[in-house]
């Protein structure tokens, strides 16, 4: 007796493994796929995503958390990308760079949230190699552009503060442009790099991800294939690019908060300084959940904790953000306030 999968055969005892492994577990029999045999060796194709629980009761009651925080992300995150574009008055390089946060933060949040929150209302977690390997890419690429934005922000506030009168021909919108198409580009592409070397790596060992999202630490975990040069060159990527961008931004800041000790103007010096503490923040929140999850991978806490750190980086921090940058901000209020007295006037 064979079972055939693609012109391939494998004998009676593969087959008699799987089918006592679905009997022990009835519904890996629906997520299994034999895409080619190697020995006794079954390749997996399809995942199941366990969550962030596996208690059933509080399935509903996360849903609703969760469903309220992903709308409160992208009403909060895409309202300052329309108040940016609508009002002549935030025109200028800063809000046109914090366009560019709040977008990839939407798009951070979307890549996990939306199939976090059908899973958690479904029993069918179901997921395919290349769903799982779109996921990843997606919020990979929007968190290295998120590196390179903020980078880009302590910049545009160095110039802003330490040089002022130079800062509309040093900071122009066409610099200001092309900082942001390089800032997407290499977010864009280094994650091909970490796709690539992925789709080189074979599951056979099991199909479940512990996780509630494709993390790409989590697929290294059951692959067949020996993922150790997969996880050399995050553990070296994430290194350089987290060291160079935070340092370049602890740098920048630094001369920063030194120009604003010397402002004499209090207003002046209580401005910048609302100003930087609120970029800070959201670098200190960024940062030290990316350092705790990929600069030590060999060494990660603890299962629960690790989704934490996951949970505050994919989906916390995305809704923080727009409230960080803009609660504060008196020009982001006073652009709200004509916008609401424009539609009801």
């Amino acid at each position: 007796m064979t079972l055939v999968s693609r012109g391939n055969t494998v004998d009676m005892k593969a087959a008699s493994s799987f089918v006592n492994l679905a009997t022990h577990k009835d519904d890996l029999a629906l997520l299994i796929s034999f895409s080619e045999s190697d020995g006794n060796k079954t390749q997996v194709t399809e995942f199941v995503l366990t969550g962030l629980t596996d208690r059933p009761g509080l399935q509903v009651p996360l849903f609703l958390v969760f469903l309220v925080i992903y709308l409160t992300t992208m009403v909060g995150n895409l309202a300052l990308i329309f108040l940016i574009w609508k009002d002549p008055h935030l025109h200028t390089p800063m809000y046109l760079l914090l366009g560019s946060l709040a977008f990839a933060d939407a798009c951070s949040s979307s890549s996990v949230t939306p199939r976090m929150l059908m899973d958690f209302l479904s029993k069918n977690h179901m997921i395919s190699l290349v769903e799982c390997i779109t996921q990843f890419y997606i919020f990979a690429s929007s968190a290295n552009t998120e590196c390179f934005l903020l980078v880009v922000m302590a910049y545009d506030r160095y110039v802003a503060i330490c040089n002022p009168l130079l800062y509309p021909v040093v900071m122009s919108n066409i610099f200001c442009i092309q900082l942001l198409s390089v800032s997407y580009i290499i977010g864009f592409l280094h994650p091909m790099m970490h796709v690539s070397l992925l789709c080189r790596l074979t599951f056979c060992k099991s199909n479940v991800i512990h996780y509630f999202y494709c993390e790409i630490l989590q697929l290294f975990k059951i692959s067949c294939t020996d993922p150790r040069v997969n996880m050399l060159l995050i553990f070296i990527f994430s290194v350089f690019i987290q060291f160079f961008t935070f340092m370049t931004i602890i740098i920048s800041y630094s001369y920063v908060l030194f120009a604003i000790l010397k402002k004499k103007s209090e207003k002046g010096r209580s401005k910048a300084f609302s100003t930087c503490s609120a970029h800070l923040l959201s670098v200190s929140l960024f940062y030290g959940t990316l350092f705790f999850m990929y600069v030590r991978p060999g060494s990660g806490p603890a299962e629960n904790q690790d989704k934490m750190y996951s949970v505050f980086y994919t989906i916390i921090i995305p809704l923080l953000n727009p409230f960080i940058y803009s609660l504060r901000n008196k020009e982001v209020i006073g652009a709200l306030r004509r916008i609401i007295y424009i539609n009801s006037s």
